[in-house]
C-alpha cells in the first residue's frame, strides 16, 4: 500500500492530525474527530490509487530531466552555438516516458 496516497485518502475524508504506517496502524491524535472508517478509508484509498498510477509517466519524467542548472546551461550553448541539444534532451524524456493516451 502506498503510504503518501493512504496519508492523501485520510486527509480528503477530513482528517488532519494523524500518523500513518499502513492501513492497520493508523494513528489519530485528534481522536478521531470526524469518525473516519477503516471501510471508507480504504475506497478512497482505492479510488486515489487509479488517480496516482495514472500519472506515474509524470514521476518518471521529473527522475529522468536534466536538473535545471544543466538545462539552463544546455539552453546558453545551444543559443552560443546554434544547436538544439536542450530541445533533444526534453524530446528525448517525453519518448522515453510517453504519456498514455
Amino acid at each position: 500500500m502506498n503510504i503518501d496516497v493512504l496519508s492523501e485518502a485520510i486527509r480528503a475524508l477530513g482528517g488532519t492530525k494523524f500518523s500513518v504506517r499502513d492501513i492497520d496502524n493508523i494513528n489519530f491524535t485528534d481522536g478521531n474527530s470526524k469518525n473516519i472508517t477503516k471501510d471508507q478509508i480504504k475506497a478512497k484509498y482505492d479510488e486515489l490509487l487509479i488517480i496516482h498510477n495514472s500519472k506515474q509517466y509524470q514521476r518518471d519524467r521529473a527522475d529522468a530531466y536534466p536538473d535545471l542548472k544543466e538545462q539552463l546551461d544546455m539552453q546558453y550553448w545551444d543559443a552560443v552555438n546554434g544547436t538544439n541539444k536542450w530541445q533533444e534532451a526534453v524530446a528525448k524524456v517525453k519518448t522515453d516516458n510517453p504519456k498514455p493516451e
